[in-house]
């Protein structure tokens, strides 16, 4: 049988493969589709200082939702289908529960690290100078006050890593498509992507009963 999707199909005259530039760009789509979200949080957060441990599991329902849910049921986040990009199996098939989860372990680890570190800062606080600050402020004062800069600095070298390895590998994987078993492709050349396979999965089992 065949597994992975050839890095050149007869017929398909363009990379296929989803390079950095697209990425980034639905990465950034994403982050502004998630604006208004991330600041209604925030300034909700600041009503009181323990309002966040209220909001904290929606919050984390929210990052499943957006970045589990909707890839492993459209197969992209909408920044990556507005751009033209679909996450597949690197068999072309698409993706489950399993890879989905997967792609963005790391991510869940982090955003439960600033969830933990967060808590954290909350208990520690001095709530005069936290109600003295502004909704914008608060955010800040908490960060200043656990580790949460460890995370962000962790989080970055993961960011980095992850772009060092999609710029040097053929299918323009990173380390989470390898976590994963997944590829992004571009949407236009799934469906003739997905017909090659076949093509090539049959000729493989034809060939293995003539052996």
């Amino acid at each position: 049988m065949v597994n992975k999707i050839p890095l050149n199909i007869e017929g398909i005259n363009e990379k296929f493969y989803s390079g950095f530039w697209p990425r980034l760009g639905a990465n950034l789509l994403d982050g502004l589709i998630n604006i208004p979200y991330v600041f209604l949080l925030s300034f909700i957060n600041s009503f009181h200082l323990y309002t966040y441990l209220i909001t904290v599991i929606p919050n984390i329902l929210f990052i499943f939702w957006y970045n589990v849910y909707l890839p492993k049921k459209l197969g992209g986040t909408p920044g990556k289908l507005i751009v033209g990009l679909n996450i597949v199996k690197i068999d072309s098939s698409q993706i489950g529960w399993k890879e989905a989860f997967l792609r963005h372990s790391i991510n869940i680890v982090f955003s439960f690290l600033f969830i933990i570190m967060t808590i954290a800062s909350i208990f520690m606080a001095d709530i005069e100078i936290y109600n003295s600050l502004s909704w914008f402020e608060k955010n800040t004062y908490l960060a200043s006050i656990s580790n949460i800069n460890i995370v962000s600095i962790l989080s970055n070298i993961w960011i980095w890593s992850e772009i060092v390895v999609l710029l040097f590998n053929k299918r323009k994987r990173a380390v989470h498509d390898f976590i994963a078993g997944t590829v992004i492709i571009k949407t236009e050349y799934l469906e003739e992507i997905r017909m090659k396979m076949d093509e090539l999965n049959s000729e493989a089992e034809f060939t293995n009963r003539s052996v």
